[in-house]
């Protein structure tokens, strides 16, 4: 596993079955993603929320089986904390990622890997009568996550930062482990049509620019390592600080959990980490 900081030396999260058990009740694991962008002119602010809707794909190196998935899939070397979601580059969303990282990123960083900035995702499960809200920050996978030369330090940043969280499972195996084959293999588990949504015209632009040829609505993608697709592909990779879990499904005993990350690194630079819980009035 190329460049990958020390890995997570805890037990599974004490939320985490419980979070899987419900998003499984979900007739789609819709979810709200929250990020920060620089506020208008004459704000008395400097930054306001942006909000939208995004599908949840997993925890970070579970991707989950796919009969039609035909991509070149890890070992199941690790498993983590940390949901996951598809995007676009072209999306603000990635950029806001990049800026209120504590790196300040630009808009030419935010076309590769790194990130690391504050965001906030929120689940309400009707079905279960429990909402999720996850605090913490983000990172973007792309295609520069592995390959020749020198890494940016926006790879290095999302190795170490992602890396540190990822619990091994299956002691040897690290070695072959590649981020470049997760992230096709995150590309391949989506359907040719949502494929093809990353070759639609540039998002945000006015209708009447038409579009060339290779850049149109409603194209299905077959090919794994489709250039234009692929250019515009990112895996998107939430870490959490803090897990809230309101339960609200008998107003008699209704309870919210808080979880609180904590953790410190060990002489060998091991992560040593605990999740915190707290009982509180909903």
């Amino acid at each position: 596993m190329s460049t990958t900081t020390h890995h997570l030396t805890a037990p599974p999260a004490p939320w985490k079955s419980i979070f899987l058990e419900h998003i499984a009740k979900m007739p789609s694991p819709e979810f709200i993603f929250s990020t920060v962008a620089p506020a208008p002119a004459g704000s008395p602010v400097p930054y306001v929320p942006r909000l939208r809707y995004c599908i949840y794909r997993g925890m970070w190196a579970e991707l989950p089986e796919n009969k039609h998935n035909d991509a070149p899939m890890n070992d199941r070397v690790y498993e983590s904390e940390l949901p996951t979601f598809t995007s676009d580059v072209r999306m603000r969303k990635i950029p806001e990622i990049f800026a209120s990282s504590a790196g300040h990123g630009d808009e030419s960083q935010s076309q590769g890997s790194g990130g690391g900035g504050p965001v906030e995702a929120v689940w309400w499960i009707k079905e279960a009568g429990t909402q999720w809200r996850i605090k913490g920050t983000a990172f973007v996978v792309a295609r520069d996550i592995e390959g020749d030369g020198e890494e940016s330090s926006g790879v290095r940043t999302v190795k170490s930062e992602i890396g540190e969280r990822m619990r091994v499972v299956k002691e040897g195996g690290e070695k072959n482990w590649s981020w470049e084959r997760e992230l096709t293999a995150h590309f391949g588990n989506c359907s040719p049509g949502m494929r093809g949504s990353w070759k639609n015209p540039p998002p945000g632009t006015a209708v009447e620019k038409e579009p060339d040829p290779d850049h149109q609505l409603g194209q299905k993608v077959t090919n794994l390592h489709d250039p234009i697709a692929r250019e515009n592909f990112r895996v998107v990779i939430i870490k959490p600080d803090e897990v809230e879990q309101t339960d609200i499904s008998d107003p008699t005993t209704a309870r919210r959990y808080r979880y609180t990350f904590v953790s410190e690194k060990g002489q060998g630079g091991e992560v040593k980490a605990e999740w915190k819980k707290e009982e509180l009035w909903p």
